[in-house]
């Protein structure tokens, strides 16, 4: 008498509509309790759907790349018919070309005699979250995951040939037979820096011109290299900005009392070169802003030296040329600098060398406009000033409100060096050497 049952998706919490990876049955399989019938993924976990009793798989009702969800019908299967009875296991299939030796009779006969075998020394199963690559996180199921462990396989290592580089069981094998026959062993994925590896969806393809007009502009040199680079800090440093702002009202004024004197020196007294000071001046008492962190990720380099960086805007895009030894610069010297390099990046007549040795940056928006924003750390720095436009507002001070000249400041810094402390010490120390000109000339 036929008993046939259904195997439905059990209760997985709030997932819906997710997807079948994997199918580990086919009819007239025999299967047992907690034997793993498929594998489900969604955007956050991957899972094994569990077999609830004995049987013989009669109908599987699932294929890869269905979509399921609690409820959903996987297979069905025979209760009637009693599963086989446990056998020992079978060793993992042999991954070799090589056939398996054929024992004569005689030596097989020989060989039912009991004889004590020192059993063969099995690595530890390493559990996928130590996976001995840092920061590499393979893209597996948990069958492949265990198949990997049995084989003593570093997932790590292995290229995937499924959906989003997913590692099947025949990427496995593949490179065990690799490995067999001598191939080098294939060198982990390549991680952004820091220990990230970034498995993201395909960029989607799109048709603009079904939607209307189109015209096709080339990028510039300097956007096609930036742009490489400013993706590489964002996604490589932990970015966290810190918001404040200056009162500059009296340096402001000091400002427009020399600016002839400067003019007629053939340069403009801008405030971009009283930000370079005060910066210079607070990286001297914040020392860990004016570091980098090396190579490995484990110790900080800290100079004892000041260039800054300062974003020069371009007709092809951003250039940030350095102010060197900013610290031992008069203000009128670090402004003339900064009307020379900024010339000559808008002529395209910079130096590879002038571009070089930053230790920490500026990116100055005052002229165009804006209340704050986010900048990108200059990698291999660990912190970056944002400049808004100042502007003129009330201020409570000494029991009234007067108008004050108030200037945005935005610290992008990298949270693996600073934390959020440090950064407010810093914007506060710097508003305050702002907000006193004669601490900006020191």
């Amino acid at each position: 008498m036929s008993s046939l049952k259904e195997v439905l998706v059990p209760d997985i919490g709030d997932f819906k509509n997710i997807d079948v990876i994997e199918v580990l049955v086919k009819p007239g399989d025999a299967i047992r309790p907690e034997q793993s019938l498929i594998t489900v993924e969604s955007d956050k976990a991957t899972m094994e759907i569990p077999s609830p009793a004995t049987g013989v798989v009669k109908e599987l009702r699932v294929k890869v790349g269905d979509k399921v969800s609690q409820g959903s019908l996987i297979l069905l299967f025979d209760s009637a018919e009693s599963a086989p009875a446990a056998a020992p296991k079978p060793a993992a299939p042999s991954l070799s070309a090589v056939p398996a030796k054929v024992e004569p009779p005689q030596r097989a006969a020989a060989a039912q005699t009991p004889r004590p075998v020192a059993p063969a020394p099995r690595p530890e199963p390493v559990p996928y979250e130590h996976a001995p690559v840092p920061g590499v996180t393979p893209h597996a199921s948990p069958s492949v995951r265990k198949f990997a462990r049995e084989l003593g396989v570093d997932l790590a290592k292995v290229k995937g040939s499924g959906p989003k580089g997913r590692i099947t069981q025949i990427d496995v094998q593949e490179f065990v037979k690799g490995v067999m026959r001598g191939a080098p062993a294939a060198a982990p994925a390549p991680a952004a820096r820091g220990g990230y590896s970034l498995n993201l969806p395909a960029w989607p393809q799109v048709d603009f011109a079904k939607f209307g007009p189109i015209e096709t502009r080339p990028l510039s040199r300097i956007r096609k290299l930036s742009g490489g680079f400013l993706h590489r800090n964002w996604v490589g440093i932990p970015h966290v900005t810190q918001h404040d702002e200056a009162d500059i009202t009296e340096l402001e004024a000091f400002r427009k009392e020399n600016a002839q004197v400067a003019e007629k020196q053939g340069f403009k007294l801008t405030m971009l070169a009283f930000l370079v000071k005060a910066s210079a001046n607070a990286l001297r008492q914040f020392p860990d802003f004016n570091s980098s962190l090396d190579q490995a990720g484990e110790n900080l380099i800290v100079k004892k030296y000041y260039h800054i960086g300062v974003a020069v805007d371009t007709p092809d895009g951003l250039v940030v040329p350095v102010i060197r030894d900013a610290d031992g610069k008069g203000v009128f010297d670090v402004a003339r600098e900064l009307a020379e390099i900024s010339r000559r990046a808008r002529e395209k007549k910079l130096k590879p060398d002038e571009m070089r040795g930053g230790t920490f940056s500026i990116s100055s928006l005052g002229g165009i406009g804006g209340t704050a924003f986010t900048p990108i750390i200059n990698a291999p720095e660990v912190a970056i000033l944002g400049v808004s436009r100042s502007q003129m507002r009330p201020v409570y001070k000494d029991g009234t409100f007067v108008p004050r000249l108030m200037l945005p400041l935005s610290l992008a810094y990298d949270h693996r060096v600073i934390d959020g402390a440090a950064a407010a010490r810093f914007t506060a120390y710097l508003a305050s050497v702002l907000s006193d000109n004669r601490r900006t000339l020191l």
